[in-house]
């Protein structure tokens, strides 16, 4: 490699420091990250219309790293260097009532003095729930103060949730109840629901009692007692039921029996 190839003092210090940041990151060591930053660092988040300082990034970041071992964050590209700013891409999933939604995110990092200045954080939904809105989404969030990465806890929160403690079998459950045992305000969790799955609470509730009741109907098998097990589900109205049954499988609950015995018994 001939001088002119050589990369210059400054974006080596940059390739270094940003490095031993996104490790930081990576092993979720909150001090290891935060003694990155400059005394004058200033960190836009420009999805949730944010700048923050110093003092407020302890609280942003443990909101932020990540809580699970399986979390799902994707580098889409190498670490690029220019000088003394490095951009680093990565898009991160939500997944909730059998949807999945996308997002992309990318940071340009200044480093100043060995450390972290400025960071310009962008993120953009990039493929989503059928029937979600586009429409004044940055205002919104903004408002409720969520990035990307913990509107992912929420989904995911929210269908550990279910899947636990289902919530879905109180026929009176409502957005309210499920928000305070989350420990979500009602406007994240709204928020969460129909402007990120592209569904109504009670959409994703009715979709809850439904593949609840389909295990129930699959057990008791062609003679289930199928009013009463809608019921116990959750379904406080026969044609709700009926209606939510036909729209996710197609067929009545009588045609579905038949189908599943006659799997069965091949």
């Amino acid at each position: 490699m001939n001088a002119q190839q050589m990369p210059d003092a400054s974006a080596l210090q940059t390739q270094s420091t940003v490095l031993a940041y996104h490790m930081a990151w990576k092993h979720r060591d909150l001090e290891a990250i935060l003694a990155l930053y400059h005394p004058d660092i200033q960190y836009n988040d420009f999805f949730q219309n944010r700048t923050l300082a110093l003092q407020d990034l302890r609280a942003y970041v443990t909101q932020t790293l990540p809580r699970h071992p399986d979390e799902y964050l994707e580098h889409t590209d190498r670490i690029r260097v220019d000088g003394d700013t490095a951009f680093i891409q990565y898009q991160t999933a939500l997944q909730g009532g059998g949807q999945r939604v996308v997002f992309r995110s990318s940071e340009a990092i200044t480093v100043l003095e060995g450390l972290i200045w400025r960071i310009n954080e962008y993120a953009s939904l990039v493929r989503e729930a059928p029937g979600a809105s586009q429409g004044s989404r940055a205002p919104a969030i903004s408002k409720l103060g969520l990035s990307p990465r913990q509107l992912s806890y929420m989904a995911r929160d929210l269908d550990d949730y279910f899947q636990r403690q289902q919530p879905f079998l109180d026929p009176e459950l409502d957005l309210q109840a499920v928000a305070a045992a989350t420990g979500y305000s009602r406007n994240q969790m709204s928020y969460l629901l129909n402007q990120v799955l592209g569904q109504s609470f009670y959409r994703y509730v009715n979709q809850a009692r439904l593949a609840y009741l389909l295990r129930r109907l699959a057990e008791e098998g062609a003679g289930a007692a199928v009013d009463e097990l809608a019921a116990s589900a959750g379904f406080n109205s026969t044609s709700a039921f009926y209606k939510t049954f036909r729209a996710h499988t197609g067929c009545t609950p009588k045609a579905w029996l038949k189908a599943n015995c006659t799997r069965t018994r091949r």
